[in-house]
């Protein structure tokens, strides 16, 4: 009788032991929950919150969710207008806790590979996020107590406010060079401005092709640093042909034996309308050193391009088939904010991107001699 009870026990712990490697489970607790009030698991596909189960918060902030995953992948935790982000896999027992007044979102994750890595990253976070809150309160504080004075204030804050800008990219970028075999650095790639970081990016795509293959952000992830690659700069401008302002067809390669500056915009993207005086002035100042532009709108009012042209003067080539950032020409480039623009040498190869301004002045100067 004692053999049979031991037996009995043993497949109780064996059971146990294979259900925990069948799931994963998530206890946390959240400070100033409201006792019944419902917290959220999320999945995550094609960056769309998939929603998996929900319990109720316990008198003291508590809930619990066991659930199952083909491999380790990512999920959220929702409690209403607050998400955290959980990297998960098959046997993990992950611990999390915040505070739901906490504007800042921050919180603590640990108890398995991943979440500890995650851990990591929100710590790096914290830090410069904490910095950033406190300049955004004294800069409201400041506005509220002087409002004709605002753009003053900004000025005066705005460097620092910029270094703890610079300093979270710096950290973050340091922790996804540090952590190519693992999804919290990917997370944390993805925390990263593209327009910014195209050249990190793109080399941490190669690092990384071979680490996750059967996850569907990092399948995405890839496929889209590919294409970006491909518009980098030292590579051959991707031939294209769009229709004129007036219908007629253009295509890239007529511009050969030029430089030629290829001008993403639209008439309703205001930093674009800012920017149009000084692509202008650049203009004007080069078209008669051998070189050109070629305006790309992404309108989908060709009335309102039309207009747009005429008063901000632009006088070069316009072209664009009004189809926002579907256009076949914006996505050959990648292209997903606006302004955006290419410099292409007469040779057809990209020789400088998306400078503004000063720095456009600067490299034209420099380069058509």
């Amino acid at each position: 009788m004692i053999k049979r009870i031991g037996y009995i026990v043993l497949l109780c712990v064996v059971f146990a032991a294979c259900k925990e490697k069948n799931n994963f489970i998530i206890e946390g607790q959240f400070k100033n929950a409201a006792a019944g009030s419902k917290v959220y698991l999320f999945g995550i596909q094609k960056d769309q919150a998939l929603p998996l189960d929900s319990t109720v918060f316990s008198e003291k902030g508590e809930f619990k969710f066991q659930y199952s995953t083909p491999g380790v992948d990512f999920f959220r935790i929702a409690s209403g207008n607050n998400e955290y982000m959980i990297i998960a896999q098959n046997g993990d027992q992950i611990k999390i806790d915040a505070d739901l007044t906490d504007k800042t979102l921050a919180y603590n994750i640990s108890g398995a590979t991943e979440a500890d890595k995650l851990g990591e990253l929100n710590k790096v976070k914290n830090q410069y996020i904490s910095k950033i809150s406190d300049i955004q309160s004294q800069f409201d504080e400041a506005v509220n107590a002087n409002p004709d004075q605002r753009d003053a204030i900004m000025e005066k804050m705005r460097p620092a406010y910029t270094q703890e800008i610079d300093g979270l990219n710096k950290a973050v970028l340091k922790f996804v060079q540090e952590n190519t075999t693992s999804l919290a650095g990917f997370y944390a790639a993805n925390l990263l401005n593209p327009s910014e970081f195209e050249k990190e990016l793109v080399e941490y795509s190669d690092k990384i092709k071979s680490n996750f293959n059967e996850n569907k952000a990092v399948t995405e992830f890839l496929v889209k640093m590919a294409k970006l690659k491909s518009v980098q700069i030292g590579q051959p401008a991707p031939e294209f042909t769009i229709n004129s302002i007036d219908g007629k067809p253009i295509k890239l390669s007529d511009f050969k034996g030029k430089y030629v500056m290829l001008d993403f915009w639209a008439s309703w993207c205001m930093p674009c309308r800012q920017e149009n005086p000084n692509v202008v002035k650049a203009y004007h100042a080069y078209k008669g050193k051998n070189f050109t532009i070629l305006g790309i709108s992404l309108d989908k009012d060709a009335v309102a391009w039309k207009n747009a042209v005429i008063a901000d003067k632009l006088e070069w080539a316009q072209a664009g088939d009004l189809k926002d950032f579907d256009s076949p020409t914006a996505v050959l480039y990648s292209i997903e904010a606006i302004p955006s623009s290419f410099i292409i040498d007469p040779a057809g190869k990209i020789i400088a991107k998306n400078l503004r301004g000063e720095e456009l002045d600067a490299f034209l100067n420099k380069t058509l001699r």
